[in-house]
């Protein structure tokens, strides 16, 4: 399923840290508190095997908020209870839909944190693979 292009900053703006995203964001014109941010909780849903049966896998944390600025609205949901970092997020998503605004913020925060983010996966995918453990099982013996 594709993501449209308001689903991909947004993802990349929830899964950035707070002082990262506080170091490039620039200067964001005043906004008003529509709501929050708050702290709740949500219902995390697995499958099984991935597309299998549905089950409630648990609870997790989350921060919510949502902003005006400028006559536009921002939203952002964070995993955990960084107020700050939920604010900062939802003014950039107000940014980020402003004509204006938009080349110059994809620019200098988008594109820093995408390629942080890429980067990072990458580490810990090869420190997945590098503690792999192959286990010896009377199928694969039989090969």
């Amino acid at each position: 399923m594709q993501r449209s292009p308001r689903q991909e900053w947004m993802a990349i703006l929830a899964r950035a840290a707070f002082p990262e995203l506080q170091a490039l964001a620039p200067p964001l014109p005043e906004h008003s508190r529509l709501r929050g941010p708050e702290v709740g909780m949500v219902m995390v849903r697995g499958r099984t095997g991935g597309e299998g049966a549905p089950f409630n896998l648990g609870e997790m944390t989350v921060t919510r908020c949502s902003i005006g600025a400028e006559g536009f609205v921002g939203h952002a949901t964070i995993a955990g209870r960084d107020l700050g970092l939920a604010e900062l997020a939802a003014r950039l998503d107000a940014a980020l839909q402003d004509p204006a605004r938009h080349a110059a913020v994809a620019r200098d925060v988008l594109a820093p944190l995408a390629a942080a983010q890429e980067a990072r996966g990458v580490q810990e995918a090869r420190h997945a693979a590098a503690t792999r453990v192959e286990f010896a099982t009377l199928a694969t013996m039989r090969g």
